[in-house]
């Protein structure tokens, strides 16, 4: 992963943050679930590297992608997944941040995979893009016949 990965934190650098969510600088972000307990440097980055600030969720513009935060506890995952699709391109992504293994409010990998199944969606990869909150691309599920 050379130097643009710090194999300690499981992180990218933010030079790598865009590549890594997949991300260009004009892509339009929407950001879901912000709280007090999110990664302040990832949003931070995020807004240094992109030409527009993330978008509220209270927002109705179409997005390339969405950065949802959900913790164990929040309301209902696929509910969330669901919600978070209304505003996004088809083509877009939802990147889910949900805190690591062993931090308050882990979401099993199982609980990710089926609410993205039931709201539509498939788990496609990860990114290491926080010390505390591990990033899963979930894309629209394509139709198959």
């Amino acid at each position: 992963m050379g130097q643009n990965y710090d194999a300690a934190t499981n992180v990218v650098d933010q030079k790598s943050l865009l590549d890594e969510l997949g991300l260009q600088p004009d892509s339009l972000v929407q950001e879901i679930g912000a709280d007090s307990d999110v990664d302040h440097a990832l949003r931070d980055a995020l807004d240094d590297l992109l030409d527009e600030p993330l978008i509220d969720e209270d927002e109705q513009e179409v997005v390339d992608a969405v950065l949802l935060w959900f913790r164990d506890g929040d309301d209902d995952l696929t509910d969330a997944l669901v919600d978070a699709l209304t505003t996004l391109d088809e083509d877009g992504v939802v990147w889910l941040m949900t805190p690591r293994s062993g931090r308050p409010g882990y979401v099993p990998p199982v609980e990710i995979q089926v609410s993205a199944t039931d709201a539509g969606l498939h788990g496609t990869s990860s990114a290491g893009v926080s010390a505390d909150w591990s990033a899963n691309r979930l894309v629209h599920r394509k139709s198959w016949s």
